[in-house]
């Protein structure tokens, strides 16, 4: 019996951007497929009237009205950041360290007379 065995992941580069897009497209018209299905869903339950139809009824025009919202919103989403990317983000929050040789100051210097220069 054969066993399918994923490949390791050895790299932190970007998933391909075509498999990412088609992806993402598959999403959306899944969700639009839903709305349509709330649409006709919505208007069989008007026309037959079943038990608590109204409640049914209501449901599908949330549906309608949130999916597409919903669909635009995940197919803009962006993949979650590698750990590298993760990494990156939170050196560049983090304040600098302090410098390792204190700053020069101002010297003071006073010739032969005591006269004080600087």
């Amino acid at each position: 019996m054969a066993r399918e065995r994923r490949p390791a992941l050895i790299t932190d580069a970007a998933e391909n951007p075509e498999k990412e897009l088609r992806r993402r497209e598959i999403r959306y018209v899944a969700m639009m497929l839903t709305r349509a299905a709330c649409l006709v869903g919505g208007a069989v339950l008007v026309s037959t009237k079943p038990p608590l139809w109204p409640l049914w009824v209501l449901l599908c025009v949330v549906g309608m009205v949130l999916l597409p919202w919903l669909a635009v919103i995940i197919a803009n989403d962006r993949p979650p950041k590698s750990k590298a990317e993760r990494l990156q983000d939170a050196q560049k929050r983090q304040p600098p360290p302090p410098p390792a040789l204190p700053s020069v100051r101002e010297q003071k210097i006073i010739d032969h007379d005591g006269v004080e220069h600087g």
